[in-house]
C-alpha cells in the first residue's frame, strides 16, 4: 500500500495522539494461582469519535477480526503494523489502529448441534483478561485459556463489559471449565472476571453477559434451564460464580 502525503501527515499525526494516549496509570493486578502479572487501564473511544489506538493481540484474535472490532480497514493495519504474515499473530502484541472508531464486540456463531448449555463462572480474581487465563492455563497444563468467552471487568487493557472471544469457541473445541456432567463438550463456557464471593457484576458486564446468552441460546435453542452456574451443574463442588452473583435480576432480564 502507498500512502499519499495527504494520508502520511494524518497517521503521523495519529501517532502522536496515540501516544499521548497510551501514558495511562499501571496497576498491579491480583495474582491467579502462583502468578503476578501487571496490566494498563483502557481509555475508552467516545461514541461518534475515531482516533488511534492500540490494541494488544488477545488469543484467537486476527487482523480481520481487530479490523472490525474498530471499523478499519484489514490491509491498513497489516501495513502500518508490518505484518507479513497474517497467520502468525503474536498474543500480546501491541498493534497500531489509526482512526478507529469504539471499539464493538465481534461475536461469530457458528451452526451445528454441539452446544445444548451455557456454564457461567468468575474468574475469582480481581482484575484478568484472556491474555492473562490463557497464560495461567497453560501452566496448568491446559491447551489455553479453558472458556470459550471472557467478560472483562475493565482492567488488563480491556474495557469493562467487553467480551473477548477465545480459540476454543473460534475452533468449536470442548471447553476446559466444569468436568462435571460432561459440560466441556456440550457446554458453552462463560467466565466474567471477578470474584462475586465479595464483590459485584457491574452494570456494563451484566448488560454484556444478557447480550451473548440471548444470542447464543437463540441462536443454538438453549432452554433456559439450561444456563446455570458452575456451581449449579450436578457434581460439580463450587460456589462459582460466587455467592453474590445476581441470579434473579440476570435470569429476569432474559425473559425481556
Amino acid at each position: 500500500m502507498v500512502f499519499t502525503n495527504k494520508k502520511l501527515w494524518t497517521f503521523l499525526a495519529c501517532c502522536l495522539m496515540a501516544v499521548g494516549l497510551s501514558s495511562c496509570r499501571a496497576g498491579h493486578v491480583a495474582a491467579l494461582p502462583g502468578q503476578t502479572f501487571t496490566c494498563a487501564f483502557p481509555a475508552a473511544i467516545p461514541v461518534g469519535v475515531r482516533q488511534g489506538v492500540y490494541h494488544s493481540v488477545a488469543p484467537g484474535e486476527t487482523v480481520w477480526r481487530i479490523a472490525r472490532m474498530y471499523e478499519v480497514d484489514a490491509d491498513i493495519i497489516k501495513e502500518i503494523n508490518n505484518i507479513k504474515d497474517v497467520t502468525d499473530l503474536e498474543i500480546g502484541k501491541r498493534l497500531y489502529i489509526p482512526d478507529a472508531a469504539r471499539r464493538k464486540d465481534v461475536i461469530t456463531l457458528y451452526p451445528g448441534r454441539k452446544w445444548e448449555y451455557m456454564i457461567i463462572h468468575h474468574s475469582a480474581t480481581g482484575r484478568g483478561n484472556s491474555s492473562e487465563f490463557n497464560r495461567a492455563h497453560l501452566k496448568r497444563g491446559w491447551k489455553g485459556v479453558g472458556y470459550h468467552f471472557i467478560i472483562d471487568n475493565g482492567t488488563c487493557g480491556k474495557d469493562d463489559g467487553q467480551i473477548e472471544t477465545t480459540p476454543r469457541w473460534i475452533k468449536q473445541a470442548d471447553g476446559a471449565h466444569c468436568k462435571a456432567g460432561g459440560m466441556n463438550s456440550k457446554g458453552i463456557g462463560i467466565c466474567l472476571v471477578g470474584n462475586f464471593s465479595r464483590d459485584k457484576v457491574s452494570p456494563r458486564q451484566m448488560d454484556s453477559l444478557v447480550y451473548l446468552v440471548n444470542r447464543l441460546r437463540k441462536f443454538y435453542r438453549i432452554p433456559k434451564k439450561n444456563i446455570m452456574g458452575h456451581g449449579r451443574v450436578p457434581g460439580a463442588r463450587t460456589e462459582c460464580p460466587g455467592a453474590t452473583f445476581p441470579w434473579k435480576r440476570f435470569r429476569a432480564r432474559l425473559d425481556r
